[in-house]
């Protein structure tokens, strides 16, 4: 079983860990669900990562471009980083 890694852009400051996971567990099995923040504010930096053990085609289809609390996320298969 794939775990897929899916990068969450574009995210509503006010967007917590749990948040995110909830959207997300709508459309298959989250294994993660991580948002970004900086050290020294600790505040949102934006964007986030969920990793899914399946649904995860499913949820970069219906959510990339949908907007949540007034933001258009960027939903995408996150590349490693090479």
């Amino acid at each position: 079983m794939d775990i897929m890694n899916i990068y969450v852009g574009n995210l509503s400051w006010g967007m917590s860990d749990q948040d995110l996971e909830n959207l997300f567990a709508e459309h298959g099995s989250v294994t993660s669900a991580k948002i970004i923040t900086d050290r020294m504010t600790n505040r949102s930096r934006g964007f986030g990562f969920v990793e899914m053990s399946d649904g995860g085609e499913a949820a970069i289809s219906a959510l990339n471009d949908v907007e949540i609390e007034g933001r258009k996320l960027v939903v995408n298969e996150s590349r490693p980083k090479s």
